[in-house]
């Protein structure tokens, strides 16, 4: 299909100067016919005419979408079935019909059927062509009004719930024939009824009209985003390649929903959202059926304390069937699969199967000299291979088992601090911890851990999720409290990722800040200017703590971190992940 270089101006073009632009959209199976109608409509129009050309509709409705079209013709054989995939796609355009004989019937069904004008190929000329075209912009012109305010949402200006489901409806029958995979995020923003309580439902309304721009800005031209009720918004992407770049996209338009806000009374990090993530896997699968899970997902995701983006087979299950009614029809056998995986888990645990790794710590100012370590936890399964922590993780904290795994993890990395010490007496360890899951007597346990280690208590550092401070704030300052009564330094963990007051954070009282590694990454965009890097850094030290950056892979990350005054670092470019061994070698070279 030929793409169009020129934009337009419909309602210039309707006035019928022949220098003004006009884009129309030719659907003719026939290239020798289209070629006759596009020699009269370039007669028609001296000058600022862009046609584009396609063969099928399917081939055409992804630019109807994107939009910038004054009018579109059919000379399709089929022109009805033709009005009922282009009409949903573009409400707003008008349609005229090309027929090669004149059947008054036949007429009356077309316009019926949505179509602005009908004309006859017997004695079709240029003139009657432009006219034809001309008056079905203005007899369109009242329709179309009706139809924004039918299918527009009218405090943004986006698609609605009917549009959208129409235009889903047309992509999953484009996905049937090409093959390729089609996918849906239904994102939800995280704790929207504070912000209108607090602030009014004008600045709600200010919030929502800035994440509709935000999301427009990361959309190519042919994908969607619709508001489908409330503070919940759909998002349509076509013609994907794999299920991986899903997962890419909805990062991006996470990332790009929960940059600060600069709204009055709204601290900087105060917004976050959840992204449910579903992608048509099956030929068969419906509208109603993608989003159906696109919601489970977001809905999960949410349940784990939001500011996330997952898919339905990645998000663990709850415990109880709280979510909607009808959530998909795998949902039992997916949560049989998490149950079974869980008892793998919980015997693992039990067996001491899991794995600890390390990745070393550099200062800024010397990358060469390794400040500390970071203890991670891996689970190699006897059948399944290598499983990623971003999967048994959430599944340990649903049953219960992240407390005894941040155990397994502290006991290895004070055994191997021990070890380092004797020659890197100022050399520290940092270990992950869950607060929601750290009960007074697991505390306890952990606390005696470092105490009969031997080792300076100030040598450890725990880092406490952003996330868990954000979701429950009591709880994390009073676990931060009997850590820091026992000498334990605090770490907020995954820094950009929560919502966590900055009177939390300053009741923490944590001695390091941690920078998540997507602000990192966008340091290497050439938009990016650090702003945001720069003002955590400026917060951490405002607030007395040490500002490492995780996810450190380039070196132009790295010099800029230098620059905006980061103190630490961690990430693939200064040392990945090893095991014991290995990182006493590092230490000692």
């Amino acid at each position: 299909m030929n793409r169009p270089d020129t934009t337009y101006d419909a309602s210039r073009a309707a006035r019928g100067s022949p220098d003004e632009p006009l884009h129309v959209l030719l659907v003719e199976p026939d290239r020798s016919a289209a070629s006759l109608i596009t020699e009269m409509l370039r007669a028609s129009w001296q000058r600022g005419l862009t046609l584009t050309w396609a063969d099928r509709i399917e081939d055409a409705t992804q630019h109807l979408i994107g939009g910038g079209v004054s009018a579109l013709l059919l000379g399709d054989p089929e022109p009805l079935a033709v009005l009922a995939v282009a009409r949903p796609a573009a409400p707003n355009i008008p349609i005229i019909v090309l027929s090669p004989h004149y059947d008054e019937e036949g007429a009356i069904d077309l316009m019926r059927g949505g179509a602005q004008d009908y004309l006859s190929r017997d004695q079709l000329t240029a003139l009657e062509l432009r006219r034809a075209v001309l008056k079905a912009i203005e007899r369109k012109r009242p329709e179309a009004v009706l139809a924004r305010r039918a299918l527009q949402d009218p405090l943004t200006g986006l698609p609605n719930r009917t549009l959208f489901l129409d235009r889903l409806g047309i992509a999953l029958e484009r996905s049937r024939r090409t093959g390729a995979i089609t996918c849906v995020l239904f994102l939800d923003v995280d704790h929207f009824k504070l912000i209108n309580d607090s602030l009014g439902h004008a600045t709600g309304d200010r919030v929502l009209n800035d994440l509709a721009e935000r999301m427009r800005s990361v959309l190519r031209p042919m994908d969607t985003v619709a508001r489908f009720g409330g503070d919940e918004f759909t998002l349509l992407f076509e013609d994907l390649s794999n299920e991986d770049e899903a997962l890419t996209i909805a990062e991006r338009v996470r990332r790009a929903a929960t940059l600060p806000l600069d709204l009055e009374g709204l601290p900087e990090n105060e917004l976050s959202v959840s992204i449910g993530i579903a992608t048509a896997a099956e030929a068969s699968a419906s509208p109603e059926t993608l989003i159906r899970e696109a919601d489970a997902a977001m809905y999960r995701a949410k349940a784990r304390g939001g500011g996330a983006a997952t898919r339905l087979d990645q998000a663990p299950a709850l415990p109880e069937d709280t979510g909607p009614a009808g959530v998909s029809a795998n949902d039992v056998a997916y949560r049989a699969g998490r149950a079974q995986l869980a008892t793998q888990l919980r015997a693992a645990i039990e067996r001491a199967e899991l794995r600890v790794v390390y990745q070393p710590q550099f200062g800024i100012a010397d990358n060469e000299h390794v400040a500390g370590f970071e203890a991670f936890v891996r689970w190699e399964h006897p059948e399944r291979g290598f499983i990623p922590p971003r999967e048994f993780i959430p599944l340990a904290e649903e049953n219960g088992l992240l407390g005894s795994i941040d155990r397994f993890v502290l006991e290895h990395a004070l055994a191997l601090l021990i070890r380092l010490r004797t020659s890197r007496p100022d050399l520290t360890a940092s270990v992950n911890m869950s607060v929601a899951q750290q009960g007074e007597g697991e505390l306890a346990a952990a606390l005696a851990a470092v105490s009969e280690s031997g080792v300076d208590p100030s040598a450890v550092c725990v880092e406490i999720p952003e996330t868990s401070v954000s979701h429950n704030p009591d709880r994390a300052i009073q676990v931060a409290r009997s850590l820091r009564q026992a000498g334990v330094r605090i770490s907020i963990d995954d820094y950009g990722t929560g919502s966590a007051s900055l009177q939390s954070l300053r009741e923490l009282e944590a001695s390091e800040l941690k920078i998540h590694e997507s602000f990192v990454t966008e340091l290497d965009s050439e938009t990016s200017n650090g702003r945001i890097v720069s003002a955590a850094v400026q917060l951490g030290h405002a607030l007395g703590m040490e500002v490492v950056a995780e996810g450190v892979e380039t070196d132009h990350q790295l010099l800029e971190l230098r620059s905006l005054g980061c103190d630490g670092a961690q990430g693939y470019l200064l040392g990945r992940p090893v095991d014991e061994d290995q990182l006493a070698q590092l230490i000692s070279a």
